[in-house]
């Protein structure tokens, strides 16, 4: 089990409308999400000692 809460990208929001439906196919943002998916983060994740709360998984926290 991880240590991280899982996002799903496919759920709609309440307000606004769902990111597809607004972002331009070829936005930038959409490159960063791939780029940032294709990174290596294990270091990262192993070096996570958590504290509180289950946090929101890095590539997640990345993309903002």
């Amino acid at each position: 089990m991880s240590n991280f809460r899982t996002i799903n990208r496919d759920t709609g929001f309440l307000l606004p409308p769902s990111v597809d439906e607004w972002l331009p196919q070829r936005h930038l943002a959409r490159f960063v999400v791939e780029v940032v998916d294709g990174l290596d983060l294990s270091e990262l994740v192993k070096a996570y000692r958590g504290a509180g709360w289950r946090p929101i998984t890095r590539r997640c926290c990345w993309r903002c």
